[in-house]
């Protein structure tokens, strides 16, 4: 279930554009293909840089794509998780996660201001951060350990019931 859901289209020769563009700059497979490693791999690199509040995370992507082989555009895909919408609350999370780590008490009467974060940033940055580690190491792996083992479990339920119908 899981492995078609990411597969869908496998097979299929891809478009002749695509192919001489990943010719002509010598583009790893890797960083296309669509398997169990390739995929949650990508997962976790996309999810933990998706879970700590800075800039260009899309080129964090893409800087530690050198370091650990995966699919690129579910990294990508992943690291969107983090958009205008769901930045506020991501990030007001990881600071009372923070907050709670720490023992501190969190600020309430937060307004959404720039003046406001220019001065109450001393205070609530290093609650960010401890917060934003803190998910960045627990949710990514989790998703990574959940779908590999999604994974290889549709593969052994794929190839049981292939064998029965044999």
């Amino acid at each position: 279930m899981v492995r078609k859901l990411f597969q869908r289209g496998r097979g299929k020769p891809r478009h002749p554009k695509i192919e001489a563009f990943i010719q002509k700059y010598n583009i790893p497979r890797e960083y296309l293909s669509v398997n169990r490693k390739s995929v949650t791999r990508a997962l976790l690199v996309g999810l933990f840089i998706a879970f700590i509040p800075m800039p260009f995370q899309m080129l964090a992507v893409l800087a530690v794509s050198a370091f650990f082989r995966f699919n690129i555009p579910i990294g990508l895909a992943m690291c969107w998780l983090s958009n205008p919408f769901t930045m506020p609350p991501m990030y007001y999370m990881e600071y009372l996660t923070g907050c709670h780590l720490l023992g501190t008490p969190p600020l309430h009467d937060i307004e959404m201001s720039v003046e406001w974060f220019k001065e109450n940033l001393p205070t609530i940055f290093v609650p960010l951060y401890v917060g934003t580690f803190f998910y960045s190491f627990t949710v990514a792996p989790a998703v990574y350990f959940i779908v590999n083992w999604l994974w290889i479990h549709s593969v052994k339920r794929e190839r049981r019931e292939k064998s029965k119908g044999v």
